[in-house]
Parts: structure tokens; C-alpha cells; sequence
């Protein structure tokens, strides 16, 4: 007999539902689960069955898992036993023996803390619905709402997060343009440096040989001044020597 999955959720044993359902077709168990109420999602109002001359209110539930293995079809529906006060006390202590055996954290976001608890609400609900199908109802109701909430958080989570890595994204692709930037204008920077130099270079040069150029006109200049003073003088002398003859 095939066995089920492990879950808080109390279930019938596996009944096989049909037998070689596709002799030619070999595949591994496959396992669908689904957990609802049939009424229509918008009717508040609870069906009734008769009962003798009583009518008692219960929900249509229902409620449990098929799977194939090999070419049989099995299914295994939710228990509808009523529960006494020492199953609530054991569904306790399977809880907290799950919880460590399976290394839930304590704290913070823990996937595998949540499915446990969300089993093990769900056997309460079970349980609560059998006792009171009304107050079952009720807490299956809250129960989608806490679950569309956490979907809800969950999404808003996980588009903070893909915001949060696109903006990481586009601070690294600014930061490697920035250091590209940088990388550019220093090397540009070195060019102009090199360049810099070449043309200081250059000027000193040409300031030297000018340098040199004015201190051979100096020199030149002050020799054809010299040699002209000289010509001065010796005319001076020879007209002073003139004149001395004359008298």
C-alpha cells in the first residue's frame, strides 16, 4: 500500500482508486494535494443536511491527496474523526518534535517553521470544523487572508529585493564608467604632462640659444663701441697734433 506524505494534517489510510490506469505509461509517484471548501467563494451562508428530524450545519469540505505510483491511482482524503483534548495535546508535541527534527529557526524567515505551523493549523481547522462547522468556516476564511497577506509581503519582499540588485546593478555599471572616466582623464593627464614637458624643453632650448645669441650681439656691440672709442681718440690726437704744428 502506498503511504503518504508526512503532514500534521490527520489523513485516512491511501485507498487505491483505480489500478493500472495506463499499463504502457511508467513514471514515479506523482502527489497533487488540494485543500478547499466547494461552496461558492461568495456565499456566507452554510449548507445544511438533514439529520433525522435535526438539521446540523456542515460545510462542504473537502479535502485530501492523489497521486499516481507505477500505473495505480491512489487517493487519500483528510481525516473526519473528531479529535479529543489529548490529539490537540499530541498535535503539540508532533509539532515541536517536527520543528527540531527539521531544524526550523526560532526567529526571522524560516520556510519550513511556516508549512509546519500551516499544517498544523490546518488540522486545527479540521478539527474545528467537525465541532463546529461554522467556526471551522470562520477560520478557514482567516486563514486565506493571512496566507494572501504573506503573498502579498512576499511580493512587495521580493520586489524590494530585484529594486535593491537592479540599483546595486546600475551603482557598479556608474562605478565602473566613473573609474573608466578616471582611467581615461589620467592617462590624458599624462599625455598633457608629456607633452608639457617636451615643450618646456624645447623652451629652454630656444631661451638658451637666444641667451647666447643677445650675449654675442652684447659682446659685438660693446667691441665695435671699444674700437670706435679708440678711432675717437686717436683723431682727437691727430688734430691736437695738427694744431700744435700750426702754431
Amino acid at each position: 500500500m502506498a503511504a503518504a506524505s508526512k503532514s500534521l494534517l490527520k489523513y485516512n489510510d491511501p485507498v487505491l482508486v483505480n489500478k493500472n490506469i495506463n499499463k504502457s505509461l511508467k513514471r514515479p509517484a506523482r502527489y497533487r494535494f488540494t485543500f478547499f471548501l466547494l461552496h461558492h467563494p461568495q456565499e456566507r451562508s452554510l449548507p445544511t443536511q438533514k439529520t433525522g428530524t435535526s438539521t446540523s450545519s456542515t460545510p462542504f469540505f473537502h479535502s485530501g491527496m492523489q497521486w499516481t505510483e507505477g500505473n495505480d491511482l491512489w487517493m487519500q482524503q483528510v481525516s473526519s474523526a473528531a479529535s479529543t483534548r489529548e490529539d490537540v495535546i499530541k498535535l503539540g508535541e508532533l509539532l515541536d518534535t517536527e520543528l527540531q527534527q527539521r531544524r526550523a529557526r526560532e526567529k526571522g524567515i524560516c520556510p519550513i517553521r511556516r508549512e509546519l505551523y500551516s499544517q498544523c493549523f490546518d488540522e486545527l481547522i479540521r478539527q474545528e470544523i467537525i465541532n463546529c462547522p461554522e467556526r471551522g468556516l470562520l477560520l478557514f476564511l482567516i486563514r486565506d487572508e493571512i496566507q494572501m497577506n504573506i503573498a502579498a509581503h512576499k511580493t512587495l519582499y521580493e520586489s524590494g529585493i530585484a529594486f535593491g540588485l537592479r540599483e546595486t546593478l546600475r551603482a557598479e555599471q556608474g562605478k565602473a564608467d566613473t573609474e573608466k572616466r578616471i582611467s581615461d582623464l589620467e592617462e590624458e593627464n599624462e599625455e598633457l604632462k608629456k607633452q608639457l614637458a617636451e615643450k618646456r624643453a624645447k623652451y629652454d632650448t630656444a631661451e638658451k640659444r637666444a641667451i647666447g645669441r643677445q650675449q654675442l650681439e652684447e659682446k659685438r656691440h660693446n667691441d665695435e663701441i671699444q674700437a670706435l672709442k679708440r678711432t675717437i681718440q686717436q683723431l682727437k690726437d691727430q688734430i691736437k697734433a695738427i694744431l700744435a704744428l700750426k702754431e
